[in-house]
């Protein structure tokens, strides 16, 4: 094997190795939408967990993103470490689909019908289909179908290239004499495990195995620790994204690596003795693409076998290896772990978003309730929830632009612009509960009091807002349509009832009935509730936008203004019930 077959490999590898990531990314974006489906019915039902890991795995073809993902949800406290067990097991049988896509390579014979089947028939059809929809189509989802086709035509092609560097290198004694030394069981294991850890991608290092068992003369007795050995490998990618993450997020990590530990020294303590001592000729028989993609599966759900039913025992392990602690430990709201799966970070996001929606809103209610019934803890109850709706915009702020960078669907894309938009106008909406406060306390202070007048006009502005309000929670964080219909023309009454008790205060000061140290309060106060249905608008227009994949908020709005009959039918009701 002279240099530039080395070098003709190591490119064939990295081709691989790209095609594969080409290929998993635009899976993923494809599927996206219907892995928040999926991983919504996880249950602690350790079989559903099961296909659901090996359902994900199969469509975004990688066992090591599924793991990281399972340990980020973990982290966030998504998913609790019972339930994450099922779907780890599960992504290591869903993994062995990549093995059989690579064994069609090997395909022989002169019927057309299985000429076809063999991706040197194929792969150049794909290649020539993916080419077209990626550059002439311009819908996301033929584009993405065009990079699933593109990556599997570089993949195999990779594949090609290393097959055609690695032909001849089992006529190497060099290479003859290492096989001699891979006949040892544990050699292999290491072997297999270096490997993947080195590469993180156990399907990649599997087709690596293929490829030098299409070429060389590899018993099967020797492929086997090897493949056991890239189980433990693949281990790695999951025991780094655990760095930094909570216990319980770590947990889920040594959950996965035990899992594949365990099974391979029980299979290989089984396996051990067969080859030395069972005189079987299945383990002495050259392997192919066929047989180690066998191998590969049988091992594989060999082990699920086995510990499937001992998933409490892989529970105490991670406990064992990672202690309980007095100290409660606080999950993290918004892991980047979740950006392997951008799709499912985005439905972390909105829920995130509605749990700030929710805290914005309650700030803004309780500064309506002060009027009526002030009490030192409500007040310090608005400034703490204040607080904290501005510590989530801060975060969500941050995760949703480094997410951007990710490559993402058109639909997640413009739900994490609307997001992005969203986390602005609840905590502005919170802001206002604060300056609503400060308004109440200062009347307070200064022994301050409104016009009987003033109070009735302020009471109709007050519940005109808290509707408003109400209506904003309703359609973002529970989705309800008929609810988001109601914003605009509130909000539109609720403007002009601003401009109609700005009036009114006038003529009252001309008068006589109002001071103008009250009305500088008044005019605060008015100000605050008219901006608040201004936020709640433009939370309406988002959702509207999003619905249409459309983010200009203020052309909708016109649209609906001018064209729907119905608006002006509500526009009037709201009128005539906040009558001042």
């Amino acid at each position: 094997m002279t240099i530039f077959d080395a070098l003709t490999m190591i490119g064939g590898l990295c081709l691989f190795l790209f095609g594969m990531n080409v290929m998993g990314q635009a899976l993923e974006v494809s599927a996206g939408r219907n892995l928040r489906n999926i991983l919504a019915k996880l249950t602690n039902n350790i079989s559903i967990g099961f296909f659901t890991g090996l359902i994900i795995t199969m469509v975004i073809q990688s066992s090591s993103a599924t793991t990281v993902m399972v340990v980020g949800f973990v982290n966030s406290g998504l998913l609790t470490l019972k339930q994450s067990i099922g779907v780890i097991i599960g992504a290591n049988v869903g993994t062995t689909v990549t093995a059989w896509i690579l064994s069609l390579q090997q395909i022989n014979g002169e019927i057309f019908w299985l000429k076809l089947l063999k991706p040197s028939a194929f792969t150049p059809v794909l290649a020539v289909i993916g080419i077209f929809l990626f550059m002439f189509c311009k819908g996301e989802k033929k584009k993405n179908i065009g990079l699933i086709f593109l990556g599997f035509a570089t993949l195999m092609t990779g594949m090609d290239t290393m097959s055609s560097a690695v032909e001849h290198i089992g006529e190497q004694q060099w290479f003859i004499d290492l096989l001699v030394l891979f006949e040892n069981p544990l050699l292999g294991i290491l072997v297999g495990t270096l490997l993947t850890a080195l590469i993180q991608s156990s399907s990649a290092s599997v087709g690596i195995l293929q490829i030098f068992a299409n070429s060389t003369p590899i018993s099967i007795a020797t492929c086997i620790p090897i493949i056991l050995g890239m189980n433990i490998g693949t281990c790695i990618t999951a025991m780094l994204s655990s760095i930094g993450a909570t216990k319980n997020g770590k947990r889920a990590a040594y959950v996965h690596l035990s899992f594949n530990i365990i099974g391979t020294f029980v299979l290989i303590a089984i396996f051990w003795p067969l080859k030395s001592f069972g005189n079987i000729e299945f383990f002495s028989q050259n392997a192919n693409m066929w047989t180690v993609a066998a191998c590969h599966t049988v091992l594989k759900i060999a082990c699920t076998l086995l510990l499937l039913p001992a998933t409490s025992l892989l529970e105490k392990i991670s406990y064992w290896l990672i202690p309980l602690d007095e100290t409660p430990e606080q999950a993290v709201v918004l892991d980047e772990r979740l950006f392997a799966t951008p799709a499912i970070a985005i439905e972390r996001s909105r829920e995130v978003t509605v749990d700030m929606a929710n805290c914005a809103i309650k700030t803004l209610t309780n500064s309506l309730d002060l009027f009526d019934n002030y009490t030192p803890e409500i007040a310090q109850a608005i400034r703490d929830g204040e607080e904290k709706t501005d510590k989530y915009e801060d975060a969500l702020g941050s995760y949703l632009v480094k997410l951007s960078n990710y490559k993402i669907s058109a639909s997640d894309s413009a739900e994490a612009a609307m997001l992005l938009k969203l986390i602005g106008d609840f905590e502005r909406i919170s802001d206002h509960g604060v300056n609503i406060l400060e308004a109440v306390e200062e009347l307070r202070e200064k022994k301050l009091s409104f016009s009987e007048e003033a109070r009735k006009e302020i009471s109709v502005m007050i519940n005109a807002t808290r509707e408003v309000v109400e209506y904003a929670s309703k359609a973002f964080v529970d989705g309800d349509i008929e609810a988001l219909a109601e914003i605009s023309p509130l909000e539109q009454v609720i403007d002009v009832l601003k401009e109609k008790l700005r009036s009114n205060h006038i003529a009252r000061l001309q008068k006589g009935n109002c001071s103008i140290e009250v009305g500088f309060v008044w005019s605060d106060l008015i100000t605050d509730f008219e901006r608040t249905s201004d936020h709640c608008s433009n939370i309406a227009g988002c959702l509207i936008d999003l619905s249409n994949l459309d983010m200009n908020i203020h052309e909708h709005l016109r649209a609906i203004k001018s064209d729907d009959n119905t608006y002006k039918q509500k526009v009037s009701f709201y009128t005539e019930k906040y009558a001042v």
